[in-house]
């Protein structure tokens, strides 16, 4: 029952950090190639910037940019065409307005 609980926590603390991301200075560091679109119906996720580590949702939207490569669960890497990522995003305003308009993308933030 202990190694159960603690297999329990090392996978929910895992899923937490999904959306702490890294933006690498060339695009072969990065794991997800991302292109930030001009409107939110372009966009397969909705992206909201938390300010503290400690808002960031289960790959839901909510990204918290990290300072350092080893701190992020992700390295991402800015696109300058559409071609050439791999997700589509789009900054919104509010908190509640992020999330995934393309559930078929959902796996690259895992």
């Amino acid at each position: 029952m202990k190694y159960i609980l603690i297999l329990a926590f090392l996978c929910i603390s895992s899923f937490a950090n999904a959306q702490k991301v890294f933006s690498t200075q060339y695009s072969n560091q990065a794991e997800i190639k991302v292109f930030v679109v001009k409107y939110e119906n372009q966009a397969d996720l909705k992206v909201f910037k938390v300010k503290y580590e400690n808002q960031v949702g289960e790959n839901n939207g909510k990204w918290f940019f990290s300072k350092y490569e080893n701190q992020a669960k992700k390295k991402i890497y800015f696109v300058d065409y559409e071609n050439q990522a791999d997700l589509k995003i789009f900054f919104v305003e509010y908190e509640n307005q992020a999330g995934w308009r393309n559930n078929e993308k959902k796996y690259l933030m895992y």
